[in-house]
């Protein structure tokens, strides 16, 4: 969601990278198209300033003036201030669980951002981790709320604690009981959101804060809604022991400035992101991570991570081995492209690459599926015999596949020739020892 500003950094920056060696003046001009950068993408006016401040005092010491890499050293700063405004990884993580009782976690936030979906996100998250997680239907004013949890524990196997004739507080009390009782690790609380903030929606948080002493208090905020976003937690922040945050439609089109305010203005941590409409969709909120996207430099670690959980690791060796016997095909090749289909939209792993964000700036969720797609029918188009020796394909055989596929011609040589790359760049990488041998197994990438 950052694309806008890291568009613009990118810029910025390279500029900068250009000139050999930089006066105080160009860094100072350079800082000031930063200060509106950010500012374009809805960072707070204070926020920006103070950054933009805290960077330049170091930029234009000797740091930056003596160095043989200048513009390097200035995005380095860069990075770092930018870190530091987001925050530390510890501080973004969740509390540990105390003695034999649950871990209480009340989610709270207005409607329509995203809560009841992110509770689900959030427990099957910590279901991933080995825990025990019970989900409480607290959320007694929307309708069908309480339904949407149920089918979300059920399709996750996970339980949700629900009663008819309670209020809200007494429906949350009853269910961390509950947790209790039944020696469950976390206990989840979905609480009532309203279309605005009223003194009833937050006398009931208050007294569900009271009567259920949750360890984590998180407000689930709608990225894209910009500084109105930061006015409501503000707001929430004076009135309930709030702990941190959850932003939502982190994968949506907005400028994304609420992700760098947040916690500069209200001094609490972002704790997680949802990235995406699947219940997997959750990350944790890594700020080390975060500021490396911000400035186009890729998130491969985070990549590396999403394969490794989703990706059938026997599959994977098993092209591998292919790989180094020049025994991969067309076939495998499809399995890949469904197997990548996992990990999400292909607009946000792109952007987990380093350097790709910049190279390319036009890739979107519609556009990278129907690649996919494409690539697909033109596979299925073919014989299982040409999908197993693609170099038997000549200009008939092409003619055939690209009718079957409802594609051009030169759509089915592009499809060959991105296929003999990857072909080829894979064996090099299988052969390159261990570190080889790893990315050997990240062959979609």
């Amino acid at each position: 969601m950052f694309e806008n500003l890291t568009a613009r950094l990118q810029g910025i920056f390279s500029g900068l990278r250009q000139r050999g060696k930089l006066t105080e003046e160009d860094v100072k001009k350079a800082l000031r198209e930063v200060r509106m950068a950010l500012l374009e993408a809805d960072v707070h006016f204070q926020v920006a300033r103070d950054l933009v401040q805290k960077i330049q005092e170091r930029a234009v010491g000797q740091e930056v003036m003596e160095s043989l890499t200048p513009g390097q050293q200035v995005v380095k700063i860069v990075r770092d201030e930018l870190q530091a405004a987001l925050g530390s990884s510890a501080g973004a993580r969740l509390k540990a669980r105390k003695g034999l009782d649950p871990l209480v976690i009340l989610l709270f936030g207005l409607q329509g951002v995203g809560k009841t979906t992110t509770a689900g996100k959030l427990a099957l998250h910590l279901k991933k981790s080995g825990q025990r997680v019970l989900l409480v239907a607290a959320d007694l004013q929307r309708p069908a709320a309480v339904e949407q949890l149920k089918i979300l524990g059920k399709k996750e196997d996970i339980p949700v604690f629900f009663l008819e004739g309670k209020k809200a507080p007494e429906v949350a009390r009853l269910g961390v009981e509950e947790g209790r009782r039944r020696g469950f690790d976390a206990v989840l609380v979905d609480t009532a959101g309203r279309l605005h903030m009223d003194e009833e929606l937050m006398v009931e948080l208050e007294e569900v804060a009271r009567l259920t002493h949750p360890d984590e208090s998180l407000l689930v905020v709608d990225a894209m809604a910009g500084q109105d976003a930061l006015k409501s937690a503000t707001a929430f922040a004076e009135r309930l022991p709030l702990t941190g945050f959850i932003l939502t439609k982190m994968d949506g089109d907005a400028r994304g400035g609420v992700a760098l305010s947040l916690r500069a203005v209200t001094e609490k941590p972002i704790k997680f992101v949802g990235t995406g409409e699947d219940l997997a969709a959750l990350e944790p909120f890594r700020p080390e991570r975060m500021a490396g996207r911000i400035l186009g430099m890729g998130d491969v670690l985070t990549l590396i991570e999403k394969a490794e959980e989703t990706l059938d690791r026997e599959k994977a060796a098993e092209w591998e081995k292919r790989l180094k016997e020049a025994d991969f095909t067309l076939e495998d090749f499809l399995d890949q492209m469904r197997e990548m289909k996992k990990l999400g939209p292909l607009d946000q792993l792109v952007r987990m690459i380093p350097g790709f964000s910049g190279a390319m700036p036009k890739v979107d969720k519609e556009a990278g599926e129907k690649e996919l797609k494409r690539l697909e029918a033109m596979i299925l188009s073919m014989t299982p015999y040409e999908r197993r020796r693609p170099q038997i394909i000549d200009g008939s055989r092409k003619r055939r596949i690209a009718r079957g596929a409802g594609v051009e011609v030169h759509h089915v040589n592009q499809l060959l020739r991105q296929f003999d790359e990857m072909r080829r760049l894979m064996r090099t990488l299988s052969k390159g020892g261990a570190k080889g041998r790893k990315r050997g197994r990240m062959g979609l990438f």
